[in-house]
């Protein structure tokens, strides 16, 4: 349909709005890592701005080269996955009995996932709960008390109604179970669902501190936002600045700078490939049913 030459204007507008706030938020993003490439002389003399000044690589060697920085990357790597794929697979198998009207008692159960949407027990008894099942300065601190999520329950949930019947009762008359129908079935037809809600557990998982700060003492379990924590609001680090005098000049603005980068890295990689799912997935899970 012709747009009006006011409808053109009012778009012309709007995507030139859009932009400006999309550069607003990107903007730190990009200072950051200017940083992360300058040099310690630039950064505190406050020539950095959004490109970078006496370009070096310094702060990436020192923090790749870190231990500590390694060790927490690889604890995030592994929670991320780990936890990822148990939630993923424990909300497809909770959401899909909820989906099917011929299930009794899905309604009171139902009631019981969204009230604890509303409701929760509090910091002190989920602690209380996490230390009873000797889950403290364990792995499974991270991944098993966040395993099912209520709202993507819900959203994948109200995905599965949307699948016709008639290719579950067709599979059925052919002799498949209940998990045969499942994963054969229904998984390869909510590609888009599963994406969205693989990407929301991903980021939340890389993304969270809390439990770690909660649940774990142990240095070696100690995910990369832990580090990245200890790295910004105290300085804290074994990162080795002393080898000679310009390597004592590096700054800690660039250290910090290129540890943020480096953990933020991966899990923009990510998107792109769950983007094409995302808009689906989330619309049709929160609209159907």
């Amino acid at each position: 349909m012709k747009m009006s030459k006011g409808e053109k204007w009012f778009s012309g507008i709007n995507h030139f709005a859009l932009a400006c706030f999309g550069l607003l938020a990107l903007a730190p993003f990009i200072h950051i890592l200017a940083q992360s490439f300058s040099s310690y002389r630039a950064i505190v003399s406050g020539e950095v701005s959004f490109l970078p000044v006496e370009w070096t690589t310094e702060a990436y060697m020192k923090v790749f080269n870190d231990p500590g920085f390694v060790q927490s990357f690889l604890v995030s790597v592994q929670r991320t996955v780990v936890g990822t794929l148990i939630s993923v697979v424990m909300t497809m198998l909770l959401a899909y009995p909820l989906s099917r009207y011929y299930i009794k008692g899905r309604g009171p159960i139902m009631f019981l996932i969204v009230f604890t949407m509303l409701f929760s027990g509090g910091m002190i008894p989920t602690y209380l709960v996490i230390k009873e099942l000797h889950l403290m300065n364990t792995f499974w601190a991270y991944v098993i008390p966040g395993a099912v999520n209520a709202f993507h329950v819900v959203i994948m949930k109200n995905f599965f109604q949307s699948i016709p019947n008639e290719l579950e009762e067709s599979a059925r008359i052919d002799g498949s179970s209940n998990l045969g129908i499942l994963f054969r079935i229904v998984v390869p037809l909510s590609m888009p669902v599963i994406a969205t809600i693989a990407l929301f557990n991903a980021v939340g998982q890389w993304n969270s501190f809390f439990d770690a700060v909660m649940y774990v003492t142990d240095s070696s379990l100690k995910p990369l936002q832990i580090y990245l924590r200890e790295l910004v609001m105290s300085g804290q680090s074994n990162i080795n600045t002393t080898d000679s005098l310009e390597r004592q000049l590096l700054a800690v603005e660039s250290l910090k700078a290129a540890a943020l980068i480096a953990s933020t890295l991966p899990i923009l990689l990510v998107y792109p490939f769950l983007q094409k799912y995302f808009v689906k997935g989330i619309m049709i899970g929160s609209v159907k049913g």
